[in-house]
């Protein structure tokens, strides 16, 4: 399980049309493939980015029916890669799953996460997001054995919570990921720093997929796609274009990083104080 590998992260700007969704990824995952990759990961939201909610709901699909998903199935499978699609809008009744599927070489699904935490924020900007309108919350952390190490599955503002990263590497994943919609404004502030704090803090490679750019529905998103090792070394990292990136990720890393700093031995869950009165 120690055995190194080529990862790749697939920058993508997606807009309202799925189809064209799907031709974007497709070409970005192949052309990943002829770099080398054997794991690919697409960012959040891959099928489609729209931030108006009726025309959104009328072009969604259930994951029976999804065609980027059938699309990665076979990309999966005709490659013999594992797919990491960092997240896709399933429709799930009157609401939306933001949900991260691993798709093995033969095609098959092995492991889905439901996003946890949900984006409700007023920006300085005058932006306001309010996913939990839109959006149902998952309730599970989720982890799914890859040949060359243990994968943990959170998306975008799930980087901003330490204790899911600490409970994933924990629970023996050197390998954790955050496939993103970040918003430019937030991004350019945090984005580098969060991704290279849940891995040196858990000794565990970040591999996060970005979107990037203006989308057809007016968002701004930062991209920066990031791979970074257990040490917080940036082994790649994009711009805000449209594109790939690719790195060499060595899993013993992980175990030499961790007998350097055991933090996760070190690990203890004091009594705190009391909440302070509002």
């Amino acid at each position: 399980m120690t055995t190194a590998f080529t990862a790749a992260c697939v920058q993508m700007r997606s807009g309202v049309d799925p189809q064209a969704n799907i031709d974007q990824a497709t070409r970005l995952i192949k052309e990943a493939v002829s770099a080398g990759a054997e794991y690919v990961q697409t960012p959040e939201m891959s099928n489609m980015v729209n931030g108006h909610r009726s025309s959104m709901m009328a072009a969604l699909r259930d994951e029976a029916s999804d065609p980027m998903l059938a699309q990665f199935r076979d990309l999966a499978r005709a490659h013999k890669i594992f797919l990491h699609a960092g997240s896709l809008a399933i429709k799930n009744g009157d609401k939306v799953a933001n949900r991260a599927f691993v798709i093995g070489p033969d095609g098959d699904i092995m492991a889905r996460y439901d996003k946890i935490h949900l984006f409700d924020v007023d920006l300085p900007n005058g932006e306001t997001w309010r996913e939990s309108n839109t959006y149902t919350g998952g309730q599970e952390a989720i982890a799914v054995d890859l040949p060359w190490a243990r994968l943990g599955l959170t998306i975008c503002y799930d980087v901003r919570f330490p204790y899911l990263y600490r409970g994933l590497a924990q629970a023996g994943c050197g390998i954790l990921s955050a496939p993103a919609c970040f918003t430019r404004q937030t991004g350019e502030a945090h984005w580098s720093v969060l991704h290279r704090a849940r891995a040196i803090e858990n000794g565990a490679f970040m591999i996060s997929a970005a979107q990037a750019g203006v989308h057809e529905d007016g968002r701004e998103t930062y991209g920066h796609s990031m791979i970074i090792d257990p040490w917080g070394r940036v082994l790649a990292e994009a711009d805000d274009q449209i594109g790939i990136i690719v790195a060499q990720i060595d899993p013993a890393k992980v175990s030499e990083v961790r007998g350097r700093i055991p933090a996760l031995k070190h690990t203890r869950n004091p009594k705190m104080p009391e909440t302070a009165p509002a």
